[in-house]
């Protein structure tokens, strides 16, 4: 493992533009930095945009930074997030955290709230598999087959798993998917997926004090409309809510113009 320390370069950080506020962008499973490349040029103009690679990433060349007992829960995430911040000299940052890094967002804004003005949380959920009182998108069943379709044909999994996250009218955003997928690995791949898809933060939004924008769309397989409903009824500060008209769990790749519309909007541009 590396120090801490290292995990400016460790993690790919890097900055572009010129504004004195900062936003910060982070992917969520299988993915990395590149995923926001269509987004990012619409706020370098008045923004200093932060972007980094987790740790899972397969853009991240230090295989050994994933370590698969210390991310058995996104609690570590927050920590490299804080510490990635803290390093940065940043403070009163905007975070826009897609899927998995919403809650990761969430979670590290109650532990250290000056790091952050506002979240903006996009596709994300606290829990992924319905119960008596919620509705996840997933059965028990669902995630158990999922988790051994990861582990039994990895590239059969990834073909068909980017069709249904990816609005499949887009090839080239399917495939890019697809490509960040393979390069992350069927191991990291499977004991990440067990860490997400088996998560349950339902009961830290109430402490979510830092003002939060809700982002989905109107059609995602991964995170339906009941989730975000739940999350902006539960959260413990104040929160807006925002639809997008389109289809998939990546806007940033296949709805790019809508999403930059929708956060222009939230940030004031």
């Amino acid at each position: 493992m590396l120090p801490e320390n290292s995990l400016l370069t460790a993690m790919n950080a890097k900055t572009i533009g010129y504004g004195t506020e900062t936003i910060v962008f982070a992917h969520g499973y299988g993915t990395d930095q590149t995923i926001w490349d269509k987004i990012t040029p619409f706020f370098a103009e008045n923004y200093h945009v932060v972007l980094f690679d987790w740790s899972f990433s397969g853009a991240v060349k230090d295989k050994s930074l994933y370590d698969p007992m210390k991310y058995l829960s996104f609690e570590a995430f927050a920590d490299d997030l804080i510490t990635l911040l803290v390093q940065m000299e940043l403070k009163d940052v905007t975070f826009v955290g897609h899927s998995m890094s919403g809650m990761i967002g969430c979670l590290a804004s109650i532990k250290s709230p000056h790091l952050f003005k506002r979240l903006i949380l996009l596709g994300a959920s606290p829990r992924y598999i319905n119960s008596d009182d919620y509705e996840g998108g997933f059965t028990s069943s669902d995630i158990e087959q999922l988790i051994m379709n990861i582990e039994s044909n990895y590239e059969n999994w990834v073909s068909a798993f980017s069709l249904l996250v990816v609005d499949p009218n887009d090839a080239l955003s399917v495939k890019k998917f697809q490509e960040c997928l393979k390069r992350m690995g069927v191991e990291v791949a499977l004991s990440l997926a067990k860490t997400v898809f088996y998560c349950d933060y339902r009961d830290i939004l109430e402490k979510v004090e830092t003002p939060c924008t809700i982002i989905h769309t109107s059609h995602d397989i991964v995170v339906p409309n009941s989730v975000a409903l739940y999350i902006e009824k539960n959260i413990g500060g104040k929160v807006t809510s925002k639809v997008i008209d389109a289809y998939g769990h990546f806007p940033q790749l296949t709805s790019h113009h809508k999403l930059v519309e929708v956060l222009k909007g939230v940030l004031g541009l």
